[in-house]
């Protein structure tokens, strides 16, 4: 079973079957798909799916996959998010090469395309408001009404559409509509809109242009032009593949692309509309496209996701034509399991209490040996410092611990990863009552952490020696919201990122970015690019604990 519920096809899914299908037939001699995204925000997570897929179909046949950026709406694009696409795009695993393409840089056919379309009689310019078009539609129940403009005859149509090219009228006040079917029972083939009048600057054709075509004319004819064979769509274009066909059907186009729908990917506890993610930028609710709580390519980046470990997850889900949510357990689970395999482990304290090691002399440093991953004896050793005054966790300390507390605790020894075994004897309260420090006593013959007579400690915390720890920023991030499915107006969950100033070793304060390291009991982590040399930033990709895989383990 894959992550979403659905059994693995065999011979590959769907739509590998489908492909697979038209190479044997003989009807495709080269596999082409494409990825489009528009340059209007960042890739999601959502988005790595469809990459995974067109990318990979076009691989496992020996084929191309194009890049190309859907560029029709200047009002909304910009260069820099092309650029962060790419940049996305070729961390994921996956370089176009010269396979990069614009919607742009057909303009010219396609405004070629629409006249012809207008020759025919399949086309007309309405000159009504975008309201009261919308108006004319009718329901899912209603046929739409027919427009005063929609027997314009042929020639005048091509005049006014040559004068809307020219920039003669006003932004709103036309569109050219296809002359399909007001009464059709799919509203998209109901005189779909395919130019509007827009007056602005776009990012790679200036001020050539004052009309641009919709993405549903501009779709099918670019990847016709580009000899795509299978336009792979999520399900919500499943409705306009009818639109697509109809258009490429009448057009004089070199190719006749194939259009096939799957589901989208959508998680628990995240939204991967691009619109609300926007807007979560907008309103500053996070601090841009890569905060790294953002379900973006670039926040998971700064975040420490490996993107193996998204490739890995698109895999186990799979791709099938039902919508479901997959838990964002099972991606978290694929991180966990690239990162336990090649992290390595460091110690920090993110809440210190002062300890004190009353048989430690003082200004006497013992330097220990410590491995940098337990698992993989070829990743070496490093030193760690112990000295009279360590820090641990202040949740490692209790007064009067319940039962199974297996940490520290006045009378109780227990054991210092890597280090030697100390006992607390005393507590040290401030002015106002709180515990202040622990005097503590240590067993010179434990170093490593065995008992030397074999006796029995149970329990084992990390540490830092004080004098040598180094302050560090460390951001623990967790899911966006609270919710499995967040309403539309929903906020950040206010603990999704919580700042605390830690101390950390020598060795994670060397450790270059973007790491990862596991900073042993508290998870994983990845410096951030906000670090500065005599301060280093964390950003915590991900706790320890896994519940996927125990919950999995006992479905199974």
């Amino acid at each position: 079973m894959n992550a979403s519920g659905d059994a693995a096809a065999p011979g590959g899914d769907f739509i590998r079957r489908a492909v697979a299908g038209d190479v044997a037939a003989g009807r495709v001699s080269r596999v082409v798909t494409r990825f489009p995204p528009e340059p209007n925000g960042y890739l999601h997570i959502g988005h790595a799916k469809s990459i995974c897929l067109n990318f990979g179909v076009a691989a496992e046949f020996g084929g191309r996959c194009i890049l190309r950026f859907d560029d029709t709406n200047p009002a909304r694009e910009d260069a820099a998010y092309a650029e962060a696409i790419e940049r996305d795009l070729r961390w994921l695993g996956f370089d176009p090469g010269a396979n990069r393409t614009f919607a742009s840089d057909y303009f010219e056919t396609l405004y070629e395309y629409a006249l012809a379309l207008i020759d025919r009689g399949l086309a007309y310019v309405d000159d009504r408001s975008a309201d009261e078009i919308r108006a004319s539609r009718g329901t899912l129940t209603e046929p739409g009404a027919p427009g005063p403009w929609r027997d314009r005859g042929a020639a005048e149509n091509r005049s006014l559409f040559e004068r809307m090219r020219a920039g003669e009228f006003a932004p709103g006040s036309r569109v050219l509509r296809a002359r399909i079917d007001m009464a059709s029972g799919n509203i998209n083939l109901r005189d779909p809109v395919l130019y509007r009048i827009l007056h602005r600057r776009h990012p790679r054709t200036g001020d050539r242009w004052p009309i641009y075509p919709t993405y549903d004319f501009a779709h099918g004819q670019c990847d016709a032009l580009e000899g795509v064979t299978h336009s792979l769509c999520t399900l919500e274009f499943e409705d306009h593949r009818p639109l697509y066909d109809w258009l490429i059907e009448r057009l004089p186009v070199p190719s006749r692309p194939r259009q096939s729908e799957f589901a989208r990917l959508d998680l628990t506890r995240t939204v991967l509309s691009k619109r609300r993610l926007s807007a979560l930028v907008e309103n500053g609710h996070v601090s841009g496209w890569d905060d790294p709580r953002m379900p973006t390519l670039a926040g998971m980046r700064r975040r420490g996701f490996p993107p193996d470990a998204i490739r890995e997850f698109c895999a186990r889900i799979g791709v099938n034509k039902r919508d479901s949510l997959v838990d964002i357990r099972a991606l978290e689970h694929c991180v966990r399991e690239a990162l336990n395999a090649r992290a390595p482990r460091r110690m920090a304290v993110l809440r210190p209490l002062r300890l004190i090691v009353e048989t430690v002399p003082e200004g006497e440093t013992d330097w220990l040996d410590a491995p940098n991953h337990p698992q993989d004896p070829a990743a070496g050793t490093r030193k760690i410092p112990f000295s009279r005054e360590i820090l641990i966790e202040r949740g490692d300390f209790m007064e009067d611990p319940p039962r199974r507390f297996f940490r520290l605790a006045p009378g109780r020894e227990v054991r210092l990863r890597y280090g030697y075994l100390v006992t607390c004897r005393a507590v040290e309260r401030d002015a106002s009552g709180d515990i202040s420090a622990l005097r503590c006593t240590h067993d010179p013959a434990s170093r490593g952490g065995a008992a030397p007579d074999g006796r029995k400690v149970r329990g084992t915390i990390h540490w830092l020696s004080a004098p040598h720890a180094r302050a560090a920023e460390m951001r623990l991030i967790d899911r966006l919201f609270p919710e499995d499915s967040p309403p539309p107006d929903a906020a950040p969950a206010p603990d999704s990122l919580v700042s605390l100033n830690a101390w950390i070793e020598p060795a994670l304060a060397e450790t270059p970015p973007p790491g990862p390291v596991q900073c042993e009991r508290l998870g994983y982590f990845a410096r951030d690019p906000d670090s500065a040399p005599a301060r280093p930033v964390f950003n915590r990709t991900l706790p320890l604990r896994d519940a996927w895989t125990r919950e999995q383990t006992r479905k199974t």
